[in-house]
């Protein structure tokens, strides 16, 4: 899990380890059976297409747990990301890779911690999650 590019001295200007996922309709289906979430749009491409999207799409919480693995990567372990936040923009497909990167804006000495700027693009070249941020607890 931990990331072999982490280093001890992080500074602004430092970027993510891209992380990349493939996202399959029997991941998403996955997905919806173990948060309990079964809207439609996600598990019935009928439905989704008669709502306007192109075919079902997967939850915006599972673009985010992406996200939140190539953090935690990044970070050396997953127990050291304090926060992350981002708006869902733009709709994942089954059948998109997702690729997730970012850069460190700053550094809190005192604390002990780093803010990441994010964002996720899906392989159509859609920006799916913008506005990402992380507070991650660096290695002592």
């Amino acid at each position: 899990m931990t990331d072999p590019g982490v280093r001890r001295e992080v500074r602004p200007g430092d970027e993510l380890t891209p992380l990349s996922r493939a996202v399959s309709q029997a991941q998403i289906d996955a997905y919806a059976d173990a948060s309990g979430d079964h809207n439609p749009i996600h598990v019935d491409p009928e439905f989704a297409r008669s709502v306007g999207l192109p075919g079902t799409i997967a939850h915006g919480m599972l673009d985010m747990a992406i996200l939140g693995e190539a953090v935690g990567r990044w970070a050396g372990a997953y127990d050291r990301v304090i926060e992350l936040a981002c708006r869902f923009s733009k709709p994942l497909l089954p059948g998109d890779t997702v690729t997730c990167t970012g850069r460190v804006v700053s550094v809190d000495p005192a604390a002990g911690t780093a803010t990441l700027q994010l964002e996720a693009t899906s392989s159509r070249g859609d920006r799916v999650l913008t506005n990402g941020r992380a507070v991650v607890r660096l290695a002592g």
